[in-house]
């Protein structure tokens, strides 16, 4: 939460006007307001059980072979990453990835860090992925439909490239025979959950070609599960407000004010200098690298907020080079992104320790691998479906 006394700090030194400050609040209002009826959502999808139902499902399909189940982790993690953004996979599924190994008898450590890297990989697909997507979103000009269908390539190129790495890393892991092999109760399905989430998914294309802001639609799948949950005495009024994240949102907000602050003050001119121009195969690599090494020297949101004013002239293409470095890129430090830091605290509230040695040479082997054919995925995108 500092940034939140950084920002008034900027602005009484008048580094940034109040007038400029409000602005920029503005400007991330809506983006802000998205982000916390996602996160509502997906808290509520918890509530119903999905993530329980989740971990049986891996459980059962696995059958306690550790090759089976990084398979099942990166599917489902990839798909709810996708679907109910990144924080869903750190928070929520990472315990149960933990249970169901443990419940499994198998090694938990290459489970682990695939949910950590898919967080910020699997999240390149939606607007509503990630908190980046959605500021990449509003800058692109793009509609909810065309942004995913640009972006569908390299999401899967990308998952594809962190898993082959995945399999090769952690070799002597998969092979080790499982302890003990626990087949628990299977939950039932939460249909309600998933039909909610399926039609709120269908909401986003129909608003976006109509042109009513995707947020709105969020909003609806939200209060759709939050007010179920409390019909049923399985929430309040205040735990529905603490699963949107408040502090988390007025966080993002001053951080916001913050970063442009600092553009307004040098950094814009110093980035200009280096940032490859227009929107060839050259100049998306460079974009994506530059983003990418940004992400881990100030965290992918601050690099985001730098990079998207600068780009956004330049195209879509741009703008989605920027974002495939600030989501894959963050994979080789623990700073990288504040989903990788949260989820080593998750971890190691579980009692396992991630040695940042071992998390860093993973990073030096799945981030290049997947950055690269990822962005001329991009490029092949652009060319066949255009902007």
């Amino acid at each position: 939460m500092l940034a939140v006394p950084a920002a008034g700090l900027v602005i009484a030194t008048g580094a940034i006007s109040p007038d400029h400050a409000w602005a920029e609040v503005e400007r991330l209002g809506p983006v802000v307001g998205f982000l916390a009826a996602v996160l509502v959502l997906a808290h509520f999808c918890d509530v119903e059980g999905l993530f329980r139902a989740c971990g049986a499902w891996m459980a059962r399909s696995s059958a306690g072979r550790p090759g089976r189940l990084l398979t099942a982790v990166f599917a489902l993690a990839s798909a709810i990453t996708a679907v109910l953004s990144l924080d869903a996979t750190v928070v929520l599924l990472t315990p149960v990835v933990l249970a169901t190994a443990a419940r499994s008898g198998v090694r938990a450590k290459p489970h682990l860090y695939a949910c950590a890297h898919l967080s910020n990989t699997a999240s390149l697909l939606l607007p509503v992925s990630n908190l980046t997507n959605l500021l990449a979103f509003a800058a692109s000009g793009l509609s909810f439909t065309r942004f995913a269908a640009l972006m569908a390539l390299p999401w899967l190129v990308a998952i594809g490239a962190e898993y082959l790495v995945f399999r090769r890393f952690f070799e002597d892991d998969l092979k080790a025979p499982a302890a003990r092999s626990d087949t628990a109760e299977t939950p039932a399905l939460p249909v309600f959950a998933l039909v909610t989430v399926g039609c709120t998914l269908a909401g986003f294309v129909v608003a976006s070609a109509i042109g009513i802001d995707p947020a709105w639609v969020a909003l609806v799948g939200a209060l759709v599960l939050a007010g179920r949950a409390l019909v049923r005495r399985q929430a309040t009024p205040l735990t529905v407000m603490r699963s949107a994240a408040p502090g988390f949102l007025a966080f993002v907000l001053a951080l916001g004010v913050v970063v442009r602050a600092v553009v307004d003050n040098g950094l814009a001119d110093a980035l200009r200098h280096v940032l490859p121009e227009g929107s060839g195969l050259v100049a998306l690599l460079g974009i994506a690298a530059l983003a990418a090494v940004l992400a881990n020297l100030i965290n992918n949101l601050p690099a985001v907020l730098v990079l998207l004013p600068l780009t956004a002239t330049a195209g879509p293409g741009a703008v989605l080079a920027v974002l495939i470095g600030v989501n894959i890129g963050p994979n080789l430090t623990y700073a990288g992104s504040l989903a990788t830091l949260l989820w080593r605290r998750i971890v190691q509230r579980h009692g396992h320790e991630v040695g940042l040695g071992e998390f860093t040479r993973l990073g030096l082997l799945a981030v290049p691998a997947a950055l690269v054919p990822a962005t001329l995925a991009l490029w092949v995108s652009l060319q066949v479906v255009g902007v």
